[in-house]
């Protein structure tokens, strides 16, 4: 066969050397590729020798990271204010509950005046203020405990709590014996519900619109308590027979003490409110209110006239009851409005947290996915490329080297299959320049076979001519030999067949070097 020939001939030539694909399996039995590895040039956890795929996880990382904790302090932000609108929407509820609590402490000390003062102690008034009282109590107990605990509430209901603890002495001792005079009874319950009055200040340390309703509330309020007092100072020195002339001066400077502090309120309400409310304030007092009436009598009593102008405590109690009412509507309305803007805070912030979190989860699922892909995509082609590289490099070009050595060179496919690498992106253009690398490697090759083929065709017919022409000599020279007589000439002709010969072998050297069977076969042995 003619790889036979082929592989006595590189013998004959002593030149000999396994193919690539022997010498690859030389290098590393178990692992091939060896071979075509270049050496390591760091540890095993050195970053140049990581996957592509785990280059690119990693190289995006470090903004997932970055956004996951910027996106985490944006829901932590929205999450902090959630909390404190919660806050705000408990506070704006307990300030509700003692609004009303100090409206029925005020209603009690109010409506118990009168027939305190005349001997009624069992009035049914009575009664049922002290039960309104117990009610607004028990409700704003309920809220105290689910309020915040802030510093400053916890202050606040502190020193409410202490106040609170002299209100069953005030109702025992309410408007008799050293209570009657002066203004003890006034004083004691104001000072009860002072701290109620005070906790609506607490809405002023939340942001947004809970703000301002702290210093409104406080401001209708203390407008509410100076009328209250007005109002039951005014019982006082309405009832007969009336204080002493000691205690009625008490009670006037306290009358119009009173009303100076109501005008200061109404002032800073004015001040601190928005038109609406102001409007609101207005349209109130000149409606339920009826404050002209009031004010008459009010006057009047300022100026101990009041038996000439007909004032009686009924007669004042019901005008200053219409105003007391107002300024309650207005307080209530307020505190709602604060309770209201507290939900919606709390509302808003809930919904930016979730909303918050919602993008923030998104855009890194969002991310991720797309990072994934694209990972994906280059590591897939970088995949193929290699396994193509190492395709070609252990099996397809060591066949087709093979193969032109078998064959004929015109008779063998040369054809090279480009690497399944579509992309047009860096990883693509390395796929179609290997192909080219691929195809000029089996071009030289091909060109290799060829010019071996030439080679031995040349020898194959430089051996036949030589061949031809030794036969010849040696056809002469055996002529010679037999009509020569001579022996030196003898001997002469014997050398130059001697010689032939060794040419003759040289010729059939060149033969077997070409890849053919020598001329002459001995199928004997030789004699």
């Amino acid at each position: 066969m003619r790889r036979s020939r082929a592989s006595a001939a590189e013998q004959a030539r002593g030149n000999f050397t396994p193919p690539p694909r022997a010498a690859a399996s030389y290098a590393d039995a178990r692992d091939p590729r060896a071979a075509f590895e270049p050496p390591a040039a760091g540890g095993r956890r050195s970053p140049r020798d990581w996957r592509v795929a785990t280059r690119l996880n990693t190289i995006l990382l470090l903004p997932a990271l970055v956004a996951l904790v910027f996106g985490g302090l944006g829901i932590k932000s929205s999450l902090d204010t959630w909390r404190q609108a919660g806050d705000a929407e408990r506070t704006a509820r307990l300030v509700r509950a003692a609004a009303a609590y100090g409206h029925a402490l005020l209603d009690e000390r109010d409506r118990g005046a009168e027939p305190l003062l005349t001997g009624e102690s069992d009035n049914r008034a009575i009664r049922e203020s002290r039960n309104a009282t117990d009610a607004a109590k028990k409700n704003f107990d309920r809220y105290a405990a689910e309020a915040p605990g802030t510093p400053g509430l916890r202050r606040r209901l502190a020193a409410f709590s202490e106040a609170e603890k002299a209100l069953p002495k005030l109702r025992e001792s309410a408007y008799r014996g050293a209570a009657a005079g002066g203004t003890r009874t006034e004083d004691g319950y104001t000072a009860v519900q002072r701290p109620l009055m005070e906790l609506a200040n607490e809405l002023a340390s939340y942001p947004g619109d809970i703000t301002a309703y702290g210093q409104t509330v406080h401001a209708i309020s203390l407008a509410e308590s100076a009328a209250s007092l007005q109002r039951s100072l005014g019982a006082h020195l309405l009832v007969r027979p009336g204080p002493s002339d000691k205690d009625r001066e008490a009670q006037l400077a306290a009358f119009g003490a009173g009303r100076y502090l109501e005008r200061v309120a109404l002032g800073e309400y004015t001040s601190g409110s928005a038109e609406g409310d102001v409007k609101r304030l207005r349209d109130t007092l000149a409606g339920k209110g009826r404050t002209d009436e009031r004010d008459k009598i009010a006057d009047a009593i300022s100026a101990e006239r009041a038996g000439g102008s007909g004032a009686t405590p009924t007669s004042w109690f019901d005008a200053s009851t219409r105003t007391f009412d107002a300024y309650r509507s207005i307080e209530e309305g307020l505190a709602g409005d604060a309770l209201a803007a507290a939900r919606q805070t709390t509302s808003d912030a809930l919904r930016d947290a979730v909303v918050n979190a919602a993008v923030v989860v998104l855009a890194l699922l969002l991310a991720l996915v797309i990072a994934g892909l694209m990972g994906r995509s280059m590591s897939r082609s970088t995949r193929r490329l290699r396994d193509a590289a190492f395709e070609v490099a252990e099996q397809r070009l060591p066949a087709t080297v093979d193969q032109l050595s078998r064959t004929e060179p015109g008779r063998v496919d040369t054809r090279v299959a480009p690497v399944p690498v579509t992309t047009r992106d860096e990883i693509g253009e390395v796929a179609r320049a290997f192909d080219q690398v691929h195809r000029e490697a089996v071009r030289l090759a091909a060109e290799q076979a060829l010019l071996r083929s030439n080679i031995d065709t040349i020898f194959a017919n430089l051996s036949r001519r030589n061949q031809h022409l030794i036969e010849g000599q040696l056809s002469v020279i055996s002529g010679l030999e037999s009509t020569e007589a001579d022996p030196s000439r003898l001997e002469s002709l014997f050398r130059l067949d001697h010689l032939a010969t060794r040419l003759r072998r040289n010729g059939e050297n060149l033969l077997v070097l070409s890849g053919e069977e020598p001329g002459r076969r001995w199928d004997r042995p030789g004699p």
